[in-house]
């Protein structure tokens, strides 16, 4: 199945006809066009593979770019607020982008491939905008997503099922490495990248091998408890990782509508993305001023007392509500952490790590809505980072 065929009038993946038949719940929605899945049987459950097992989530819908030619480096160095000659062959590198008022654009990863070959991993679609910034430059922009399938297989056994497969020195892999490997005759590319906080890896292949890959992926991985997994499983663990979401955490810039609603990388606590020994990169101007006057608003990771996701809640600097000083995003109750979790923004005077805040908290119990004001430590840093996520070689099962 190609990613360009259609079910049921529907855009699906590769991987679709796996994943139709290990569907529980018919939970579907839609991903940048792709039918995608909720969950195929329990969200919780799956979420537990991720953090016990193999957990395997189709990353075909993801945006991807290919950008070759002899100015690759020095143009994806112009947009990106990161140094690029820095990321060497074989290496992938979280990034983001801005305009020229240093709002972000968008956040993704950047896989240096070859010399002069790249591939940009985002979650928006930015191929107008990444043709109209090459000019000048001796490159070519393709938009390649439903040429290449993808598959995030992530969790402490992640890496004795790629193993088992036998794709590779899977073992030799740093985080944020990537490599060739042969399967079935053609090359294809496994990387050590992961967006649940955990070991994992995800592997990027022609979508004529996907069915078959799948199918020899869970076969090597049924020993130690591999399964399919669905975007809620993944929201969670992504929480607990402290990771973004554009759309969620916040607006690309492109987007926003009223004056003020997008965010700087310094507000979004990504300020060691940012390079002003770079003499040139988008939003540089703008981004220097801000460091130099101060960020209005700041990025905060909250512990919150009690069982209740603070989902939408407002957050307020003193017990007994009063002036609102920020919102949160994000959140959920964190199965591993045992503690209710959220990612947020605050007023930039408040929300340093071990500071106090309150989030108003609604719930509904038994059909009636409740109301609590409860405690929000400041956290520094993820929720969950386990060192097997690190480790290298990884520990096999």
């Amino acid at each position: 199945m190609s990613a360009s065929q259609v079910a049921q009038g529907r855009l699906v993946t590769p991987f679709y006809s796996r994943q139709r038949e290990l569907d529980t719940l018919n939970r579907w929605h839609e991903w940048k066009g792709y039918t995608v899945a909720d969950a195929f049987y329990c969200a919780e459950l799956e979420y537990f593979a991720i953090r016990n097992a193999t957990a395997v989530f189709d990353l075909t819908p993801m945006t991807k770019y290919r950008i070759r030619g002899v100015d690759a480096t020095a143009y994806l160095d112009r947009l990106m607020t990161r140094d690029m000659y820095g990321l060497a062959v074989g290496r992938v590198a979280y990034a983001v982008w801005c305009n020229d008022a240093g709002q972000v654009l968008d956040d993704g990863t950047v896989f240096r491939l070859g010399e002069h070959d790249y591939r940009l991993c985002s979650q928006e679609r930015h191929f107008d905008w990444l043709c109209a910034s090459a000019a000048g430059f001796d490159v070519e922009v393709v938009h390649e997503t439903a040429e290449i399938a993808a598959l995030a297989v992530q969790g402490p056994t992640s890496f004795s099922t790629l193993e088992r497969m036998g794709l590779g020195d899977v073992r030799s892999l740093k985080p944020f490495d990537l490599m060739s490997v042969d399967y079935a005759g053609t090359p294809i590319v496994v990387s050590r990248t992961g967006f649940t906080g955990d070991l994992g890896y995800e592997v990027w292949l022609p979508p004529i091998l996907a069915e078959a890959f799948w199918d020899d992926l869970f076969t090597a991985g049924a020993p130690v408890g591999i399964r399919a997994i669905g975007g809620d499983a993944l929201e969670l663990a992504r929480i607990e990782a402290g990771y973004l979401v554009a759309g969620v955490d916040f607006l690309p810039a492109d987007e926003i509508v009223r004056p003020g609603r997008g965010r700087s990388p310094l507000e979004l606590g990504l300020e060691w993305l940012v390079d002003f020994g770079k003499p040139h990169f988008n939003g540089r101007r703008a981004l220097a001023e801000e460091w130099r006057t101060g960020p209005r608003r700041r990025f905060v990771r909250l512990d919150v007392d009690g069982n209740k996701p603070a989902r939408d809640a407002y957050i307020y600097a003193r017990p007994g509500g009063g002036k609102q000083v920020g919102f949160v995003t994000s959140a959920a109750w964190s199965p591993v952490c045992k503690r209710s979790i959220a990612l947020g923004t605050v007023d930039a005077r408040y929300g340093k790590p071990g500071d106090t805040l309150w989030v108003e908290i609604y719930y509904n119990q038994e059909m009636r809505w409740r109301r609590k004001m409860a405690r929000a430590s400041v956290v520094e840093g993820p929720f969950w980072d386990p060192p097997r996520r690190r480790t290298t070689p990884p520990v096999p099962y």
